[in-house]
Parts: structure tokens; C-alpha cells; sequence
């Protein structure tokens, strides 16, 4: 019988360890995710109603931004990771519905939550894209939260979020950018206008604030797109590296068909669903920049 009791010891040892690491585990991440960013200071803007910075807006917050695969397309927000082991988590509602949150959110609180990833009482957001939300140009800003204001109310509530286990242990471990407002210089100054145009630079602007380096990394090299689920490809190499074989017609093709040159489809991962609604000027500026890019091979990011 002192074997049975040896196994038993061990067992509730092994229990104890256990618990004793789930419970560090829920205090770090509940640690992280509570933090308050209070420097976050308000960067005014002037938001204006017109007609053309209205339209402005609305195409920043579709097909530049892709704000509509959180959001949904009626900007009434969704559920989009619901899984026990990782965690519920879903886009708010922002419009003037019930369960929305835009008629509790002044212009400043907007542009916190947008460009800071900041929420209404201090806290990071989570999932929100301000790591490249940060580098929109004010006029730009006031033209997304003037076409915010202007959606059509949506009568949806938000589920309550919380985060699994391997969520936790994911966003502890650096492998789940659930909080952006973490990792923003939040004193770095902001351009005041990028007026479009056919240029590398526009092209630049273009790329950053449509989240192409989100999902292609910092040096667009490709890889595991951080935080998602294992069964995603992973994005491609769009340095001139990867992009042999193409030419400006063939990535025309490319951002509004999502057809390749050899006539393949990339994967639905890519949004050429949004992309093709960019302006021809729009494509040729980030092609314009892509070419001068530092050549990478794939996944050096």
C-alpha cells in the first residue's frame, strides 16, 4: 500500500503545481489586462460633416481600413473568436443603436480608442489595430469619426468578453497581440495631413494604416500572422523578394481579384474583398512603395 500512497502524494503534488500555475497565469494577464494608460493625453481634431469628408471617411473606414471584418459591414459589431479554451471575444457595436457605444464617446475618446487603442475607462481595447491605426493623419481620423457618426443605427448587443486559458497563456506568452495599446509609443507626434497621392509615399501611409504590416510583419517578409488560429496560412512575402513575377498590371490583378499571375487565388485571408475598392491611385502608390522596399526572404521579419 505505500506505493498507492506514494502515487497519491505525487498526484495532489502534481495538482498543486498545477493550480499553482493557472493561478499566476489568470493574476499576470489579469495584471496586463487592467492596466490603466492614463498618459494617453486627448489629440484634438476637427471633425467636419460635408458631403466629401463624409465620403472620405467611409471609404478610409472599408476599403482602407477594413474596419467592416470586426465590425461587420453594418458597423453593428459581432462576435469573432468564441472558443472555450482561447476565449469570447467581439467587435462593439459602433453606431447609434441599442448596444451601441458611439453616442457615449466624444470625438476625443475616439481618437484615443482608434489611434491608442485606449477604451472609455482607461483600459486597452482589446483587438484593436491601433499598433497601425496609430500612424492615420488627423484630417484622415476626423474623416472616419465623422463617417462613424453617420452609420445607421444597428440594434445589437456585445456579448460580455473573457479569455480562456490558452488565451491567457498565448497573451503572456507574446504570442496573442491582444492589447496594441501596449506597444505604442502614445507621445509620438501625429501628421496632420497626407493628402492622397500617386507616390511612395502615399503609398507607405496606404500600406500602414490598411494594416499590411499587421499581417506581413514589420519588413513585410511574411510568416505566421501573429495571434491567429494554426489552421490560417501564413501571409505571403511582399518584399521584392516575393514579389518576382509580378509587374503593375499583374498586382492590380492581384488587389482586386485576389488572382495571382499565374492565375491561382491567394487565400480568403488575404482582404482583396476591401482592397478592391481601392482607388486606382491608391494601388499604383502602394505598388510604388512596395518596389522600394528592402528586399527580405521569406519570414525575415
Amino acid at each position: 500500500m505505500i506505493w498507492l500512497r506514494r502515487i497519491g502524494i505525487g498526484f495532489a503534488i502534481l495538482i498543486l503545481i498545477l493550480a499553482a500555475g493557472v493561478s499566476a497565469l489568470y493574476a499576470v494577464s489579469e495584471r496586463r489586462l487592467a492596466k490603466m494608460y492614463g498618459e494617453v493625453k486627448p489629440h484634438p481634431v476637427v471633425v467636419h460633416t460635408d458631403s466629401v469628408t463624409l465620403e472620405r471617411g467611409r471609404h478610409l473606414a472599408t476599403a482602407v481600413g477594413k474596419c467592416g471584418d470586426c465590425h461587420k459591414a453594418d458597423f453593428g459589431g459581432g462576435v469573432f473568436v468564441n472558443d472555450a479554451a482561447i476565449g469570447l471575444v467581439a467587435a462593439p457595436n459602433l453606431t447609434r443603436g441599442r448596444g451601441g457605444v458611439i453616442g457615449r464617446l466624444d470625438d476625443a475618446m475616439l481618437e484615443r480608442a482608434i489611434r491608442h487603442g485606449v477604451g472609455y475607462d482607461g483600459r486597452g481595447l482589446w483587438i484593436m489595430p491601433a499598433y497601425e491605426a496609430q500612424f492615420v493623419a488627423d484630417d484622415d481620423l476626423a474623416a472616419i469619426i465623422a463617417y462613424l457618426r453617420s452609420v445607421p443605427p444597428v440594434d445589437r448587443e456585445t456579448p460580455v468578453r473573457h479569455l480562456g486559458p490558452v488565451g491567457r497563456a498565448l497573451f503572456v506568452g507574446g504570442q496573442l497581440p491582444l492589447v496594441d495599446a501596449a506597444r505604442i509609443d502614445h507621445a509620438a507626434p501625429h501628421v496632420t495631413s497626407m493628402p492622397p497621392a500617386v507616390s511612395e509615399a502615399y503609398g507607405k501611409y496606404s500600406a500602414r494604416i490598411g494594416g499590411c504590416n499587421g499581417c506581413h510583419g514589420e519588413t513585410l517578409s511574411g510568416g505566421a500572422i501573429p495571434g491567429t488560429p494554426p489552421e490560417w496560412k501564413p501571409a505571403a512575402n511582399i518584399t521584392p523578394t516575393g514579389l518576382k513575377g509580378y509587374d503593375e498590371a499583374a498586382f492590380f490583378t492581384l488587389m482586386r481579384t485576389g488572382k495571382r499571375p499565374a492565375g491561382t487565388m491567394v487565400d480568403s485571408v488575404m482582404p482583396y474583398r476591401y482592397t478592391r475598392d481601392l482607388s486606382d491611385d491608391e494601388i499604383r502608390a502602394i505598388w510604388m512603395y512596395l518596389k522600394t522596399v528592402p528586399p527580405k526572404e521569406y519570414g525575415g521579419r
